[in-house]
């Protein structure tokens, strides 16, 4: 695990590259100011190299940083991050079974509001309803600590805000306008990239805290992933953001969906609770359509008409409005 708050000789070796990558730093240039040996500067260099840190390292000339790491690393979030509150404090993982389990462990210390967990993979990660949800390395997982400062009614309404700032943050960096699927479903040509799940706890008549769940299908395989889930009920197709050709770094869009998820959240609690539904109904691929929702209860057939101020879908169906708040759409 690697934290934002790390202030190890790793850190402080990549930002003295960073701050010199047009040229060779010899290893006497690195380890006098960082007070480490030049055998400990070796150490550190190797393991920025297995971090996907590409360091070209000569004789007599020294090292050079040529292209930073495709890893989430707190460290790279954090560079050049734009947010007051979300991603102020980050921890990585390579490999864990859940972020939104890891987060849960967490998310009562008040220091960690605004808090990111990420991991490359997870073993157990789970989406809506507690289902799987296939994470291997190549995509983005993460889990966002927040301790709102709203009612209990209005949580329902974060998977709006939320699926909202990602189609927002995914179109700004990589040029590419996916529609949204209520509740909070990314998709581009119909196809699933990224899903969005939020855990609350509620005590004494009030929200604890809230967990939003971000699994996003960055850079994946997706023939892998569809011979997993293919014959699942709630299937309908997988698609990848970034191919493998696309040469944007992830953090680019972790920081971007923080920025955007922020910049929401205030208007949010500044009462533009309109605006935002006017912008998520202007990406949805839902409002408009005629849908069945399956849930629960008895599946309802209808036409979507909008989404209340709760989060809601209300459908009109025989001529009756019904209010929907779970459910699968199609």
């Amino acid at each position: 695990m690697y934290t934002s708050y790390d202030n190890s000789s790793l850190v402080k070796i990549v930002t003295l590259l960073k701050s010199h990558k047009s040229e060779y730093l010899s290893g006497q240039d690195i380890s006098e100011p960082l007070m480490l040996s030049r055998a400990a500067v070796w150490k550190h260099v190797k393991k920025l190299q297995s971090l996907g840190y590409k360091i070209d390292s000569r004789p007599k000339l020294g090292y050079r940083l040529t292209k930073t790491t495709e890893l989430l690393l707190p460290w790279e979030v954090r560079d050049g991050l734009e947010t007051k509150l979300f991603g102020k404090r980050i921890y990585y993982f390579d490999t864990i079974n859940s972020t939104q389990n890891f987060a849960m462990e967490l998310a009562s210390k008040p220091q960690e509001n605004g808090t990111v967990v990420i991991a490359e993979k997870q073993t157990q990660g789970r989406g809506r309803l507690n289902r799987n949800w296939i994470s291997p390395s190549g995509g983005i997982w993460m889990s966002v600590i927040l301790r709102p400062e709203f009612e209990i009614s209005a949580s329902s309404f974060f998977p709006i805000i939320s699926s909202l700032a990602l189609g927002i943050a995914i179109e700004k960096v990589l040029k590419i306008k996916p529609q949204i699927k209520w509740p909070n479903d990314l998709t581009i040509d119909d196809k699933k990239v990224a899903g969005i799940l939020v855990d609350a706890s509620v005590e004494s008549g009030r929200i604890d805290y809230l967990i939003l769940g971000v699994g996003i299908n960055f850079r994946i395989d997706v023939k892998k992933i569809e011979k997993t889930i293919k014959n699942t009920g709630n299937y309908y197709g997988v698609a990848t953001v970034a191919s493998k050709y696309n040469k944007t770094n992830p953090a680019q869009l972790v920081q971007a969906f923080l920025l955007e998820l922020e910049r929401l959240y205030n208007l949010f609690l500044d009462g533009k609770s309109e605006y935002i539904i006017k912008q998520w109904t202007k990406r949805s691929s839902t409002i408009g359509k005629t849908v069945s929702i399956t849930s629960s209860h008895d599946p309802i057939h209808g036409r979507a008409i909008k989404i209340d101020k709760d989060g809601a879908l209300v459908i009109s169906s025989k001529g009756k409005s019904q209010r929907v708040l779970v459910g699968d759409v199609s």
